[in-house]
């Protein structure tokens, strides 16, 4: 377990710090005057980070403690029969506390640069619905993207990994699957559908990041135990 922990710490640090990051330090990159660089990576460049952090992630620590780097994904696996309950707290202690550890180093590298503040509707990436969306959506169109998008999410990891599925490729969707999610998704919450990115950056951020951070866990744990519960109940084959 001890090689489980560090795996999924590491994980989900790469996760925070590099999709969390590309939004931080590069998604709107300033000018010394001030200007808005055009060559920022946007909306369609942080949704790819967030991906390649997946895709990278799933074989470089897929192997060890099969690369949940996500409370929502070791519910999923849990509820569809997968991962035993009994590993439940040490994975997801795992997740939040590497996230926590890359918030913290992105508000430090943030903070390096003259004028930076956490200011503005998202600071340090955060989450959020209403005055703290995006787009200025409201709590319910927050709520059912996060429960809809972590049920797809799970289903196809879930399907992906599959005992008769080609396994070896399935970092791939996963991560692709990541990709469209975020560019569905950013401009309603900035994208969650993980717990641990959540309050990762949450923590530092303060504020309404923390007064809204519960619905980035109840979300996406209800969307991933729903997920769950139809792969095992209604997609998984017959029993042998």
């Amino acid at each position: 377990m001890s090689r489980k922990f560090l795996a999924e710490m590491i994980g989900t640090f790469w996760l925070v710090f590099g999709g969390c990051g590309s939004a931080v330090l590069a998604a709107v990159f300033p000018y010394a005057q001030g200007d808005a660089n055009p060559l920022g990576l946007g909306f369609l460049g942080v949704s790819l980070a967030f991906g390649l952090t997946l895709l990278t992630m799933a074989y470089t620590i897929g192997h060890i403690s099969g690369c949940h780097i996500n409370p929502a994904v070791s519910f999923g696996l849990w509820a569809s029969g997968r991962f035993p309950g009994s590993s439940l707290l040490p994975y997801i202690t795992a997740q939040v506390l590497g996230g926590l550890i890359a918030g913290g180093l992105l508000l430090g590298i943030a903070n390096g640069r003259a004028g930076f503040e956490l200011s503005g509707s998202n600071p340090l990436a955060t989450n959020g619905f209403g005055a703290h969306s995006p787009g200025g959506y409201g709590l319910l169109a927050a709520l059912i993207i996060e429960v809809v998008l972590t049920f797809i999410f799970l289903l196809i990891i879930l399907g992906t990994t599959h005992k008769d599925a080609i396994k070896d490729l399935a970092g791939v969707p996963i991560g692709l699957s990541l990709v469209l999610i975020h560019l569905i998704s950013i401009p309603i919450t900035n994208t969650s559908v993980n717990p641990a990115r959540s309050t990762g950056v949450a923590f530092w951020a303060g504020g309404e990041a923390i007064g809204q951070l519960w619905l980035f866990w109840l979300a996406p744990i209800v969307g991933a135990l729903l997920a769950g519960w139809v792969q095992r109940n209604l997609l998984d084959g017959p029993k042998d």
